[in-house]
C-alpha cells in the first residue's frame, strides 16, 4: 500500500507541474457546456426577411405586420424589384423573400384568394422548415381573422400563402450536410495533424536538427504547410466524388471556383494549427487545444445548427471560426450556385484569418528558436 501511495503522489506532484493540461481539463467542460448551453437552439426566430411590396396598401401593411409580429420574420429589407429579392437570398442576407403582387388588396377585398408568394432558402432546412412553417400558420390565422370579422364564418382562405422553396425544394438532409461534413473534415485534419505533427518533432528532436540547417523559420513553415495543403485538396476531391456519386448532391456553381476559393479556408485552419503547435508542449496538449477548436466549429459555426438561433454573443463567437465562412461558400456554390461577386466578403475574412494566423505563428516560432 505504500508504494501504492508513494506512486499515487507522485502522479499528483506530475500532474500539478502541467498547469496548462490541468487548466484545459478543468475549464474545458465549464466553458463549452456554458457556450453550447446557449448556442444549440432548434427553434429559429427573427429569420431575416426581404419584403417585396407591389401593393402598398395596408392590406399588405397589415399582413407584413402580422409576419413581423410572430417573431419568426425580422423585416431587414424592403426590396424594390423582384430581382433584388433574388440577390438579397442568394447572397444569404436574406433566408426569405415575402412578394406582394399589384393586385393583393383588390383581391382581398373581393373575398380572395388574395395570394402572397414566400420564397424561402431551402439550402438550409432547420431554418427552411421552420420559416415554411410560420408563413402557412400565419396564412392560416389572418384567413380566419378577416372571415370571422368581415363574413362571421370560418370557412375560406381568403390569404393564400405560396410557399417557394429554393435550391433544395424536396428538403433532402444530405443536400445540407455533405457540404458541412466536406469543410468540418477538412477543419479537423488541418488544424490537429499540423499541431500534432510539429509538435511530435519537436519532442523527437528532429526540428532541432533541421533548424542547423540553412533553412529559415519562414521556409520551413511553408514546407510545413504545402504538404498539408496537397492533402486537404485530396481530402476535398474525395469527398466531393463520394458525395456526388453516393448522394447524388449537386454542384451547381463553378467547381474551379470551389477549388480556389477552398484554398483561404484550408491555409486558415494550418495557421490555426501551427498557433497550437507553438503554445502546446507535448501531443496530448495539442490534441486537447485542437478538439477545443474543432468541437466549437462543429456547434456554432452554422454545420449543424441555424446561427440565426443563437443569442448575439454567440452568434459573434461563430463569427471568429473559419468554418462558419467556408460553409456559405460551399453551400453556396454547390447549392444556389453562386460565384465569387456574392462571396467577396466570406473569402475576405477567410483571408485575413490566413494572414493573421500563419504571421502570428512564424513570429513565435522564430521567438522560440531564437
Amino acid at each position: 500500500m505504500s508504494r501504492i501511495l508513494a506512486i499515487i503522489r507522485k502522479e499528483f506532484i506530475q500532474m500539478s507541474r502541467d498547469r496548462l493540461t490541468i487548466g484545459m481539463i478543468l475549464m474545458m467542460p465549464m466553458v463549452q457546456l456554458i457556450l453550447f448551453g446557449y448556442a444549440i437552439q432548434t427553434e429559429v426566430k427573427h429569420i431575416s426577411t426581404a419584403v417585396f411590396d407591389q401593393s402598398l396598401t395596408a392590406e399588405s401593411r397589415d399582413l407584413t405586420d402580422a409576419f413581423r409580429a410572430s417573431g419568426y420574420f425580422n423585416m431587414n429589407y424592403a426590396a424594390t424589384s423582384f430581382a433584388e429579392v433574388t440577390r438579397l437570398i442568394d447572397s444569404g442576407r436574406a433566408k426569405v423573400g415575402i412578394i406582394f403582387p399589384p393586385d393583393f388588396a383588390k383581391d382581398l377585398r373581393r373575398g380572395g384568394p388574395a395570394a402572397v408568394q414566400v420564397i424561402v432558402d431551402a439550402s438550409d432546412n432547420l431554418v427552411a422548415n421552420q420559416a415554411i412553417a410560420a408563413a402557412n400558420s400565419i396564412g392560416q390565422v389572418k384567413s380566419q381573422q378577416v372571415l370571422v370579422q368581415k363574413y362571421g364564418i370560418t370557412v375560406g382562405q381568403p390569404y393564400d400563402i405560396e410557399v417557394r422553396p429554393w435550391y433544395n425544394p424536396d428538403g433532402i438532409s444530405a443536400y445540407y450536410m455533405i457540404p458541412a461534413l466536406l469543410g468540418a473534415i477538412v477543419t479537423m485534419t488541418m488544424v490537429q495533424l499540423t499541431a500534432i505533427a510539429i509538435v511530435r518533432e519537436r519532442e523527437r528532436g528532429t526540428l532541432e536538427q533541421l533548424l542547423v540547417t540553412p533553412v529559415k523559420s519562414h521556409e520551413l513553415m511553408i514546407g510545413k504547410v504545402v504538404p498539408n495543403i496537397v492533402l486537404g485538396y485530396t481530402q476535398i476531391t474525395i469527398a466531393l466524388l463520394v458525395g456526388s456519386l453516393v448522394f447524388h448532391v449537386p454542384v451547381r456553381g463553378s467547381l474551379l471556383q470551389l477549388y480556389l476559393l477552398t484554398l483561404f479556408f484550408v491555409t486558415a485552419s494550418l495557421g490555426l494549427g501551427i498557433m497550437i503547435s507553438n503554445i502546446a508542449r507535448n501531443q496530448m496538449q495539442a490534441m486537447q487545444m485542437s478538439f477545443f477548436v474543432f468541437l466549437p466549429s462543429i456547434m456554432i459555426s452554422g454545420f449543424m445548427f441555424p446561427r440565426d438561433a443563437m443569442p448575439k454573443i454567440i452568434y459573434y463567437i461563430g463569427a471568429a471560426i473559419p468554418l462558419t465562412y467556408y460553409l456559405q461558400i460551399i453551400r453556396g456554390i454547390m447549392l444556389k450556385g453562386i460565384g465569387f461577386s456574392y462571396l467577396v466578403g466570406q473569402v475576405s475574412v477567410l483571408l485575413v484569418f490566413s494572414v493573421v494566423f500563419l504571421t502570428i505563428a512564424i513570429l513565435n516560432f522564430k521567438k522560440k528558436i531564437a
